[in-house]
C-alpha cells in the first residue's frame, strides 16, 4: 500500500474501533473473488464483534458455494425487502471488487441512497472515488482477495485469520489469476498464499472444489460452444465464441456454467484477444480477454459500455447477437495492428 492508503487504512481502523453494523457488497454476477474477498472480510469483522451482512446484487455460480459462510449472503433478487432494510441500517458499507457503483446492478440506487460510510477496496482501473468516503485501490494486485488479506494486515489482524478466512481468501487469488497463469507476476501474491497454506488451506482440495465439479451440462455446452459457436478471425487474430438463450435452455443452464469459456480460444497460438456473447434478457453480456499487451479495458471502454483489466474486462451490448458480430466485425480493422503481434515466451 502506497502513503497515501495507509492514511485512509488509519481512518478506517478508527471507524472499526466502536462495534459497528456493517454491510459487505460486491458486483453483479458475482465471481470467485467477488465471493471469496466478502466472506472473508464478513468473517474477520464478526471476530471482531461487529454487527455483519453480505449482500450480492444476484446469485454467485453454483461451484462456489463451498466457500465458507457463502450460504449466509443475502441475494438481493430474492430479498430485496431485508437487504434494503439493512441497507438503511448500516452505517459502514464495504464495496467489494467493483470500480464503479453502476457495477452493482439492481443494488446501485440503494448504493447511492445510503448515508452509511462507503469504503471501497478494490483492483480495477479508473475507480469513481468520489462515490465513496475511503478507498483503498490498487491495480496491480492480483485480486481483492490479496487487498482484503493486506487490509487486515494493515489493521494489526493476521492473527485473526483462521482456516475459513484462509480459505475465502485463497478462492479470491486462485480464480481471479486463472490458477495462477495471469496477473501473478508479483512475489507478494505467492507470499500471500505461502501464508494462507500455513493457515490450514489445502491447495489441491480447493483446486478440485472450484475447477473439478462440472455437471455433464456444463461441459457438454463447452465442448458445443467450441464446436459450434466459435468464429476465427485470424487476420485480426481474434476469436469469438457467441451463445443464445436458445443454447443456454438446450444444455440447462445454470448460474456459472458459462465461466471459463471465453479463455478457452486464448489458447490458440495465433489469438490475441477472444471474446464471449451471451444472450440475456434485453441484451448481450459481452466478455473479454486477451494475451500481452492489447488492453481489452480500453477496447471495451471506447466501444461496449464496460471495463475492467488491461486483459480481462466485460461489456454489454443492447442490439442481436448477429448485430453485436457485425459490429465487432466494423471495428476490429482499426486495431489490426495492435493486434498482430507475437508473444516471446523466451524473454
Amino acid at each position: 500500500m502506497n502513503k497515501s492508503q495507509v492514511e485512509q487504512v488509519k481512518k478506517i481502523k478508527k471507524l472499526l474501533s466502536e462495534k459497528r453494523k456493517i454491510v459487505i457488497t460486491t458486483h453483479n454476477n458475482p465471481d470467485g473473488d467477488a465471493i471469496g474477498s466478502s466472506m472473508a472480510l464478513y468473517h474477520f469483522l464478526k471476530k471482531q464483534g461487529h454487527k455483519v451482512d453480505a449482500i450480492v446484487p444476484n446469485m454467485y455460480p453454483q461451484f462456489l458455494a463451498w466457500i465458507p459462510g457463502a450460504d449466509k449472503m443475502i441475494v438481493y433478487e430474492n430479498k430485496s425487502a431485508k437487504s434494503q432494510a439493512l441497507l438503511a441500517q448500516a452505517e459502514i458499507v464495504f464495496s467489494l471488487d467493483y470500480n464503479a457503483i453502476h457495477r452493482t446492478g439492481s443494488l446501485a440506487d440503494i448504493l447511492l441512497r445510503t448515508e452509511a460510510k462507503k469504503i471501497l477496496i478494490d483492483h480495477h482501473i479508473d475507480p469513481e472515488t468520489d462515490s465513496f468516503d475511503h478507498c483503498i485501490s490498487t491495480v496491480d494486485t492480483s485480486s481483492t482477495a490479496e487487498l482484503v488479506y493486506n487490509f487486515i494486515d494493515q489493521l494489526g489482524g493476521l492473527d485473526l485469520i483462521d482456516k475459513p478466512i484462509a480459505e475465502s481468501l485463497y478462492a479470491g487469488i486462485v480464480t481471479d489469476t486463472g490458477s495462477f497463469s495471469f496477473s501473478c507476476n508479483r512475489k507478494e501474491t505467492f507470499e500471500v498464499t505461502a501464508n494462507l497454506i500455513s493457515r490450514g488451506v489445502d491447495a489441491q482440495k480447493l483446486h478440485r472444489l472450484i475447477y473439478d465439479t462440472f455437471s455433464e451440462n456444463r461441459l457438454r455446452l463447452l465442448g458445443y460452444s467450441i464446436n459450434n459457436r466459435m468464429i476465427v478471425w485470424e487476420e485480426f487474430n481474434t476469436a469469438l465464441i457467441y451463445l443464445t438463450k436458445a443454447d443456454l435452455k438446450k444444455f440447462d443452464y445454470r448460474v456459472g456454467d458459462t465461466e471459463g469459456i471465453v479463455n478457452y480460444p486464448l489458447t490458440m497460438e495465433k489469438i490475441n484477444q477472444s471474446i464471449l456473447l451471451t444472450e440475456k434478457e434485453k441484451m448481450i453480456r459481452m466478455s473479454f480477454r486477451s494475451k500481452g499487451k492489447f488492453s481489452v479495458n480500453d477496447f471495451v471502454r471506447k466501444h461496449f459500455n464496460g471495463g475492467g483489466h488491461m486483459n480481462a474486462a466485460g461489456g454489454k451490448s443492447f442490439t442481436t447477437i448477429d448485430k453485436t458480430i457485425d459490429e465487432i466485425k466494423k471495428i476490429l480493422p482499426a486495431y489490426k495492428k495492435q493486434l498482430n503481434y507475437k508473444l516471446n515466451y523466451n524473454s
